[in-house]
């Protein structure tokens, strides 16, 4: 549905987005996911009609609408702080798209109470002022702005990064449920990777303007197809040629293993296993414990689910096993 081809963003002798190349399906919840200064906001802006690509084309459904004017583009905005107007109520922020649009007042009382339904919103806080409500209902009203002029896409650049952990994880599932009920193509900006893995169909990781790997959460995480995307996702070992070596594998190349991967006292047939480690510190998470261990100078990390009573002790020695399928090596270049 929506086809980045060849993109390129120059800010004078800067380049912030290098050749980009997306196709982003019908229905799909695709996130762009990248460090601060990765180019991710960049090229949703682009996508949006607020910054026009120095080289390449924006296609949507076969159309190009590289240099269509933004109010034309049928593209609703989600921003970061969700740019609400304080001064109005609920339903004034709501139905302001379609009064830009001089759609009937009835017509425009119907759409609002439709989409404001359709988000929960409660028809007691309509007539409030967005500034009295919480981080929750405002990103709610932002949505529901977003979606009342029924367009075909929807952009959000990282709209859940000024609320509280728990709020978070709440307001990300309730939005990924949102998307399944519309059904609307949808395009994420964020930086967290937790965030990217959970919403997602498939994820496009930027580095420095460009793109790294694009692929589903599980290609991403357990395919990395470079360095960077390997140390970015989620949390990671990387073995010392030290510790390869002493297992007979490879030392030629950068090997990482995921930290849930490598177990302690826990061989399989096929794995490979390591002598002595001793338990140095843990972390305790509540779902589950990370142990860190020193195998002979070799700092590693292992997760293990919680049970109800730590596992190890500090000063323990435990053996380590792993399959060797799991690993994710890397040449010089990173790739």
């Amino acid at each position: 549905m929506i086809s980045l081809n060849n993109i390129s963003v120059n800010f004078g002798n800067f380049a912030a987005l290098h050749n980009i190349n997306i196709e982003v399906r019908d229905g799909e919840f695709f996130t762009l996911l990248g460090p601060s200064g990765c180019g991710k906001t960049t090229l949703l802006r682009t996508i949006t009609g607020f910054i026009i690509p120095t080289d390449g084309t924006v296609g949507v459904d076969g159309k190009d609408i590289t240099r269509l004017d933004v109010e034309k583009r049928n593209i609703g905005m989600v921003f970061q702080n969700y740019a609400l107007f304080p001064s109005m109520s609920v339903y004034e922020n709501i139905a302001f798209g379609l009064k830009v649009k001089k759609i009937s007042k009835a017509e425009i009382k119907q759409k609002v109470a439709e989409i404001a339904q359709k988000v929960e919103l409660e028809d007691s806080q309509m007539q409030r002022k967005v500034s009295q409500l919480s981080g929750g209902q405002q990103q709610r009203v932002a949505i529901a702005r977003s979606l009342v002029t029924s367009p075909s896409i929807i952009c959000l650049d990282e709209p859940l990064s000024n609320l509280d952990a728990r709020l978070r994880i709440q307001l990300r599932n309730e939005l990924k449920d949102l998307q399944r009920k519309f059904g609307i193509t949808t395009i994420y900006v964020t930086h967290d990777q937790e965030e990217a893995l959970t919403l997602s169909d498939r994820i496009a990781v930027f580095n420095k303007g460009q793109i790294e790997q694009i692929g589903s959460p599980n290609e991403i995480y357990n395919l990395s197809k470079t360095e960077f995307v390997c140390n970015f996702i989620g949390d990671i070992n990387k073995l010392s040629p030290e510790f390869l070596q002493k297992v007979n594998l490879p030392t030629d190349k950068t090997t990482y293993i995921r930290l849930e991967r490598l177990y302690a006292n826990a061989p399989k047939a096929h794995h490979i296993t390591w002598g002595e480690a001793k338990v140095i510190s843990s972390e305790y998470y509540g779902l589950y414990i990370k142990y860190t261990v020193d195998a002979q100078g070799s700092i590693l990390k292992v997760v293990e689910k919680n049970s109800g009573i730590p596992m190890y002790k500090i000063g323990e020695i435990v053996s380590l096993s792993f399959d060797p399928s799991s690993l994710l090596s890397y040449e010089g270049s990173g790739q």
